[in-house]
């Protein structure tokens, strides 16, 4: 069972690279925002998140945390609904529907929200 935990727990490392370098290779751009790699990196971390929870709870005698786990969840969503609306409001402002800034409340939004997540994980035991 630890090997499928050690998959799991790289694919949602990779997952995190995705968010938080897309998100720092692009946070000081004003208009033209990659959001698809966003959104990969969120629901690899989600399914990979939430695999490893189950093989924690499965194979440990204390289980997850789950009230952590819950909050990080919740952010993970939320994260993942501003990544939605980033991307839908950058295929706008390249169709010229809307401003070409539209999407930037929701990048960052959803950048902070992954940064938030890493900090929980590192901090709270």
């Amino acid at each position: 069972m630890s090997v499928l935990q050690n998959v799991f727990l790289a694919l949602h490392f990779l997952g995190l690279a995705a968010v938080i370098g897309v998100f720092l290779a692009q946070v000081r751009r004003k208009e033209h925002i990659e959001t698809q790699w966003l959104v990969i990196g969120l629901v690899t971390q989600l399914v990979a998140g939430l695999a490893l929870m189950g093989i924690i709870d499965a194979t440990t005698h204390g289980g997850a945390n789950h009230v952590k786990l819950g909050v990080k969840l919740v952010i993970a969503l939320i994260a993942l609904t501003t990544a939605f609306v980033a991307r839908s409001r950058q295929r706008r402002a390249d169709a010229g529907t809307a401003g070409p800034k539209a999407a930037l409340p929701f990048f960052h939004t959803t950048g902070a929200l992954a940064i938030v997540n890493v900090l929980i994980a590192v901090f709270w035991h």
